[in-house]
């Protein structure tokens, strides 16, 4: 016997699912469940917009979060490790937590995202046949090819609607939400702690949101695993602030002369500290 449908809604709050959910309530689709997995790392907008959205639509949103917190993951935790990772070889056997995500080792959104979500669907497919539905944009044509976004039950209505990431910002920016200016300062607004985001963004927490960035320095001293390759928290701090300055003196962020001054001032700091 065929197991009745159960639709849900995976809601991250960012622009893409909040066009779909909303495109959906205004089709008429019908909707049984709309999840947001919260890791806990959202910019305070994001939240604020989350209960927004809840009381405008008056559908209730259900939250699902880890059992273990970013914060005992990231540091505390025992982590089975590889005997020959290079986390072990350099660091020492005494490490804990899983450090600082990297390209190659996304544990946060495995630990504190895939897994809840996955706990909490699970109990539900076994009295129904789950569809999820997806905020994959119509121009977002790379993720949609991943694995992960072509599984079993998957809808993507924003593909079916020819919406673009520009299409849904617009359609949320129509219809009253604006997360506080995030998406005027952010391409992608997701965990603001991520090591993988690019300079640009990471500039814009730093002037943007300090309490935020202070938290960021803190942590970024309590783990073994650098923030980047590249810099520390700290560094970027240095750079960012060399930045301003060199740009106050009429001179371009960029070629030969900016990073061998850059390198000389991180070579200042780094001194002053021994």
């Amino acid at each position: 016997m065929d197991k009745p449908e159960y639709r849900v809604v995976a809601l991250s709050g960012g622009k893409d699912s909040t066009a779909m959910l909303l495109g959906m309530i205004e089709r008429g689709m019908p909707i049984d469940c709309i999840l947001f997995c919260d890791t806990g790392l959202e910019f305070p907008a994001m939240y604020e917009h989350i209960a927004k959205l809840e009381r405008d639509i008056g559908i209730p949103i259900t939250h699902v979060r880890a059992e273990k917190s970013f914060e005992e993951l990231m540091f505390y935790a025992d982590i089975k490790r590889n005997p020959e990772s290079a986390a072990l070889k350099k660091y020492g056997p005494d490490i804990k937590g899983y450090g600082w995500a990297g390209p190659r080792m996304r544990w946060c959104t495995a630990r504190l995202k895939d897994t809840p979500r996955e706990k909490f669907l699970r109990e539900i497919r076994k009295e129904y046949d789950v569809k999820e539905y997806i905020g994959l944009a119509a121009d977002e044509g790379y993720r949609l090819e991943r694995k992960q976004n072509r599984q079993p039950g998957h809808v993507h209505p924003l593909v079916d609607w020819g919406m673009t990431e520009a299409d849904c910002l617009q359609y949320c920016y129509d219809h009253g939400y604006d997360w506080n200016g995030l998406y005027e300062q952010f391409k992608r607004v997701s965990c603001w702690c991520c090591p993988l985001q690019p300079l640009p963004e990471l500039r814009q927490l730093y002037h943007n949101h300090p309490a935020l960035w202070e938290q960021l320095k803190e942590w970024d001293k309590m783990t073994w695993r650098s923030f980047r390759a590249d810099y520390s928290v700290e560094e970027l701090e240095i750079r960012f602030d060399f930045e301003d300055e060199w740009q106050g003196a009429g001179k371009p962020i960029k070629g030969r002369a900016f990073f061998n001054a850059l390198k000389k001032r991180l070579g200042e700091a780094a001194d002053g500290k021994r």
